[in-house]
């Protein structure tokens, strides 16, 4: 595995007689004078940039930074600026750190003879094979820029799916979130007010407060378990699903099968087959490579085992319509359509017009469900915090009638 860079201011004199500083990025000090004297500079000084201290760390690279330098980088080719040159303008314009830390390695890696795939390859966290792959045959076929250009189409398409299902999960999962504290600071903090007023009331309390005071008393007294159970279950669930295969497989299986989300799930994996199929096949991609990458980014592994099953069905000779048939979890459309591109040598074609359906399919199945989940979620908040508030005027009310 490559040493991580870091990134070195320097001052020197460059090969015109004149002072000239700069940043760059390399494994050593020793290395950046290295490069530099490559460049013409004689360095007087290369020291290690001081990072400011940040309260939560630096901010991660997530899929989305990588999407937008893949259009960047994709934009800057197109319009015949030198693959060196547009990393360092795309660098001067990411204000993220470590995404210009990244670029910057890449273009050091670039300028010294490494190819762009080979380069990437050295990032397998940002970088994974598919996209790689791409790079690689653009490389070899000349036709780096039109590539660049498909991937990045590609990895847009990719993240705007996946926005659309967090936009599906956030606000839903946020409102439950606030609930369940509001109506732990009402079992914490009010009900015990109002149970001292009781003690003095001197008359049996309704069947309905006294089981809201019990649940008070018990939240009052194990909190900080239930608070604890909860975040260990989270991790310990997490850390099964990554580390557990076959714990994931049954995840993975089990949100098919949910009300309205499996909906939306399934069009969502599909959606992803059908486009990332789509682009290694147009991009010259042998079909049986095209789907050992596509079961890699399935990201549900039912249909990433049934995407190795193609694949094997494919290298023994069976058609893709007939092998995607053979598995019995793929829609009819997406049959169709690739037995029509198949047929007439259009296939990319027809699984992008089926991901361009499927994506759509999930747009409207999130705006669908975003819709139904309001009011549902107000009715939870409605019998969560007015169920207390009823429990706990109700001896009031009763206290009122008797007077």
């Amino acid at each position: 595995m490559a040493t991580e860079s870091t990134l070195f201011t320097w001052t020197g004199i460059d090969r015109n007689g004149r002072k000239s500083s700069g940043e760059l990025m390399a494994t050593s000090a020793a290395l950046a004078r290295v490069q530099l004297r490559k460049q013409g500079v004689a360095a007087k000084r290369v020291t290690k940039k001081s990072s400011a201290i940040h309260l939560f760390g630096d901010k991660q690279i997530k899929p989305a930074h990588i999407a937008i330098f893949t259009r960047q980088l994709a934009t800057m080719m197109k319009a015949g600026v030198p693959l060196v040159q547009a990393f360092d303008i795309i660098a001067e314009g990411t204000e993220h750190k470590k995404m210009r830390s990244l670029i910057l390695t890449l273009r050091n890696d670039v300028s010294s003879g490494a190819g762009l795939a080979g380069a990437l390859a050295r990032h397998p966290k940002h970088f994974d094979n598919l996209f790689c792959s791409l790079v690689a045959s653009g490389e070899n076929s000349g036709t780096l820029e039109i590539m660049l250009d498909r991937v990045a189409t590609y990895k847009e398409k990719t993240e705007a799916l996946k926005a659309k299902i967090k936009k599906a999960l956030t606000y839903p999962t946020a409102v439950i979130v606030v609930a369940i504290i509001v109506t732990g600071v009402l079992l914490i903090k009010v009900v015990p007010q109002f149970a001292e007023t009781f003690q003095n009331f001197g008359s049996e309390l309704p069947s309905f407060t006294l089981f809201v005071l019990q649940i008070s008393e018990w939240v009052q007294e194990w909190w900080s378990l239930l608070l604890g159970v909860l975040f260990a279950t989270g991790y310990a669930f997490s850390q099964a699903k990554l580390r557990s295969k076959g714990f994931a497989s049954r995840v993975d299986a089990i949100s098919l099968k949910l009300p309205v989300i499996g909906g939306v799930v399934h069009d969502a994996v599909i959606a992803r087959f059908s486009r990332t199929l789509s682009t290694t096949f147009a991009a010259g991609v042998p079909l049986v490579d095209a789907l050992e990458s596509t079961a890699g980014a399935a990201g549900n592994a039912v249909y990433a085992r049934a995407i190795q099953r193609i694949k094997d069905d494919v290298t023994a000779g069976i058609t893709l319509a007939n092998a995607i048939r053979g598995t019995g979890i793929f829609p009819t459309m997406l049959l169709q359509m690739a037995a029509i591109g198949e047929e007439s040598g259009s296939l990319d074609d027809m699984l992008g017009k089926v991901a361009d359906h499927y994506e759509t399919a999930v747009d409207n199945a999130v705006d669908s469900l975003s819709s139904l989940m309001e009011p549902m979620i107000m009715a939870v908040l409605g019998v969560l915090v007015g169920g207390l508030m009823i429990a706990m005027y109700l001896p009031i009310f009763m206290l009122g009638s008797v007077l």
